[in-house]
């Protein structure tokens, strides 16, 4: 069976065009910013049309002027020319015509007078009829480039307000006035001819006086405005904390006049300001759960000034650390408006508000990237910026009582000396000297294995109590848990954490210098580090320690002051802990003993105070440990020493000498001037267990007392009758209940003062040598009268007398 197509056609009913006009009514309900966004796009639509033809006017009449100051050439001289360099060509290439039949001859000329696709030179890109083109003249051209009539832009309409009557809802429409471009463009022409006109005058010369007033002028209208946004910023700072971008943005004043005093003004006036108004804890960045919930209009206001001044800070930052950048790499701006030698003064104010801040500030944001700018510059070439960025570290280590920002310049400098191959300056490493450390975690075993009180479980409690001992036991334990809170427990474990951390970071530097860079200037601030720090190194590294330090003494190669910080070092770790260490330190008594009379009233008067804290830590602190043959042999060198040193340093070293009196048992001996055995004393002797001490006596208190400072005399005074503590002999509190370290520093005649002042001396009278005529003979008196009262005649004098006499002879 065979199918037929089927011939009948169907018929699809046609979509009806279902957009309509907008009612009026469907115009009000349509939203205002969509109403304003179909405006914007139509006004820009007819913006960017009247631009364009303004363009293509433009154009047109540069090429009508370019072409009529152009002068215009005959083009058919040119193609002629052409022309017949074309046929040379071709004459050159053809062959010759006796070559040819007369048949294919004809036949070429025949071809030559048609004009055809084939016959033209396909090497030109010119028509066929470009001769006709020629002939027109260049004016021709534009006359037949077509012209567009202007048309006139589309008319905006303004919705009113409709009007309502019996008919229903009547709209109302207003044309929207619509300028002039034309006359927009004369004005501006008229404008910008104005202002050439106005620029081509010349500017008025101002003479110096004239331009240091205006400069005066410049510079009060910025402190005037200056201190107003700081005013304004200080007393709402909530409200404000826009004019604190603007103020920030002044730190690119670009006159170059006012420039450089503008910018420090504005650096020192932020840096109060963030002073003032910082929080007093650190503001973290919300989370984006945070910020999706709905909060108060106080919180969400508190929110916005907590974000606003921290991208604040964080930009003003930003540019105090470029402005050092700039200066340390001696790179200018493009706009040059500071000159180099400028940069320097910016850099040291810019340096002084980091140092200011990082003091100030030590609980906010951004803190650990200031201690990252601010360490390197300790070891700055300038000694003004080094000198402020130490002071500044010392007090951030002096006032942080809890360790963690004291931790992170720790870090931060031990980095800083072992990049830099501990080639820095030894004040970098001075400053841990001013770490609040006093203890740290040493025992942590004994700590761990203590009985600590627990709490009892839930099952114990039910096990073991009643149900109303259970709620005793309950109350008890709240309460104690509220005692160890009130107690702040856990924030010194943290103390004490943070501590441990930071010495070891220090102790590390330390050894890694005394192995690496023994005879590097940082090795007398190491020895100083660790006399203070001694008593906290852990055990494990003593007899190592000591070996090192008495190795650095032996090898003479240590100035006079570092042996004595070895010394003190030595001794801080052997009265700690090192007392159950079976170590004999007599090498260190010896060189003390030995180095003692290196002191003088000179330049190491100064190291007499590290001396007396040696003989502390020597004897008073390790009584049991010396024998009396070497305290013996130490009070006579020190008396002996009293004699050459200043008046201070006397005071200090007899206020020893009062321990050793008061501590050691028969060292009256030296009182007396009978010998106690048998031997002489051997000053010159550097042994002092076998000098002989004991045979000799304490002979210079005897000129102590006549010294011409009071304090001296009463010193000598009271060891002279035994150094007594009661009765006529004995010390006023205030001087025997001070160490000799103290006295040593409050009588210091570093004012150029004596303290208390020393009785002028009264002058001798005129007649002490008239007495004296009683002892002298009769005729030797008349003699000596005789004698001064004759008159002196004085006569020149002949140096080379007796070399003339020899020569003439």
């Amino acid at each position: 069976m065979r199918l037929w197509p089927c011939t009948s056609t169907l018929t699809y009913p046609k979509r009806k065009n279902t957009k309509r006009v907008p009612s009026f009514r469907k115009l009000l309900r349509t939203s205002k910013i969509k109403l304003d966004n179909k405006l914007k796009n139509k006004q820009y639509k007819q913006q960017s049309a009247a631009k364009k033809y303004r363009k293509e006017q433009k154009k047109l009449r540069e090429a009508v002027r370019d072409a009529i100051s152009r002068k215009p050439f005959p083009l058919e001289e040119c193609k002629k020319k052409q022309v017949a360099e074309k046929h040379e060509e071709e004459e050159e290439d053809a062959l010759p015509l006796d070559m040819m039949d007369e048949d294919d001859l004809k036949l070429m000329e025949d071809l030559s007078q048609k004009a055809s696709f084939l016959t033209r030179d396909l090497s030109s890109d010119e028509p066929v009829h470009i001769k006709k083109r020629k002939r027109e003249s260049v004016m021709d051209k534009y006359e037949k480039v077509p012209r567009r009539m202007q048309t006139e832009p589309e008319k905006e309409l303004i919705h009113l307000l409709p009007i309502k009557d019996k008919g229903g809802i009547i709209p109302r429409t207003m044309e929207k006035p619509v300028l002039n471009v034309a006359q927009d463009e004369e004005g501006d022409t008229e404008e910008m001819e104005e202002g050439e006109d106005f620029n081509e005058e010349p500017l008025p010369v101002l003479t110096p006086e004239e331009m240091a007033a205006q400069r005066r002028q410049k510079l009060q209208e910025r402190k005037m405005h200056i201190a107003a946004l700081a005013s304004a910023i200080l007393s709402e700072p909530d409200n404000n904390i826009k004019k604190l971008k603007e103020l920030r943005a002044m730190l690119m004043e670009q006159d170059p006049n006012v420039a450089v005093i503008v910018r420090k003004l504005v650096m020192v006036s932020l840096m109060e300001i963030f002073k003032d108004i910082v929080p007093s804890y650190k503001i973290r960045p919300l989370t984006e759960a945070e910020k999706a919930t709905k909060v108060k209009k106080e919180t969400q206001k508190l929110r916005e000034f907590e974000e606003g001044l921290v991208s604040q800070y964080k930009f003003y930052l930003e540019n105090l650390e470029q402005t050092i950048k700039d200066w340390k790499q001696r790179k200018l701006k493009k706009s040059n408006v500071i000159s180099l030698k400028a940069y320097k003064g910016l850099a040291e104010i810019a340096v002084k508000c980091l140092c200011e801040l990082l003091v100030a500030l030590p609980h906010f944001n951004f803190h650990n990237n200031i201690i990252v700018l601010i360490v390197p510059l300790m070891n700055d070439a300038s000694k003004m910026i080094s000198e402020l960025c130490c002071e500044a570290v010392k007090k951030l280590f002096k006032q942080d009582k809890l360790g963690c920002a004291s931790l992170g310049v720790v870090k931060v400098i031990s980095g800083l000396v072992r990049g830099r191959n501990y080639d820095v300056r030894p004040e970098v490493l001075k400053v841990f000297l001013h770490l609040r450390i006093k203890e740290v975690e040493l025992q942590k075993d004994s700590e761990d294995i203590a009985p600590k009180k627990k709490f009892m479980t839930y099952k114990e409690k039910r096990k073991n109590l009643s149900r109303m001992q259970r709620k005793w036991r309950k109350a008890e334990e709240k309460l104690e848990r509220e005692l160890l809170e009130a107690e702040a427990s856990e924030s010194k474990e943290k103390k004490l954490k943070l501590h441990t951390e930071t010495l070891n970071i220090v102790f590390v530097t330390y050894f890694r210098i005394l192995k690496k860079a023994q005879k590097s200037p940082l090795l007398p601030a190491v020895l100083e580090g660790l006399a203070k720090f001694a008593h906290l190194i852990n055990v494990e590294f003593f007899d190592d320690l000591v070996i090192v330090l008495h190795s650095l003494i032996a090898s003479g190669d240590l100035s006079y002051r570092e042996s004595l910080h070895c010394i003190l070092s030595a001794f801080h770790i052997l009265s700690g802990q090192g007392d159950v260490l079976n170590i004999d330190p007599m090498k260190f008594y010896t060189h003390l003993y030995k180095t003692l009379f290196s002191l003088h009233a000179g330049r190491t008067n100064d190291d007499i105070e590290i001396v007396l804290q040696c003989l502390d830590v020597m004897f008073a602190k390790r009584r049991k440990q010396v024998s009396q043959q070497r305290a013996l042999a130490f009070l006579k060198r020190l008396s002996t020493l009293a004699l050459h040193v200043l008046p201070n340093s006397s005071v200090g070293i007899l206020a020893t000498n009062r321990v050793f009196m008061q501590v050691f048992p028969k060292m009256d001996l030296l009182l007396d001037n009978e010998s106690q055995g048998s031997g002489v004393y051997l000053p010159e002797l550097d042994e002092p267990e076998h000098c002989n001490a004991q045979n000799t006596a304490l002979w210079e208190l005897h000129l102590l007392q006549r010294h011409y400072h009071p304090m001296v005399r009463t010193f000598a005074a009271h060891l002279t009758a035994g150094a007594p503590t009661e009765g006529s002999a004995a010390l006023p509190l205030d001087l025997s209940q001070r160490p000799a370290t103290e006295l040593f520093e409050a009588y210091s005649m570093r004012g150029m003062t004596f303290n208390p002042p020393v009785a002028s001396v009264t002058p001798r009278r005129k007649d002490t040598f008239l007495q004296m005529d009683a002892f002298i003979d009769e005729e030797l008196n008349k003699l000596l009268q005789q004698r001064i009262g004759e008159t002196v005649v004085h006569k020149p004098l002949d140096f080379a007398k007796h070399l003339k006499e020899s020569s003439l002879s």
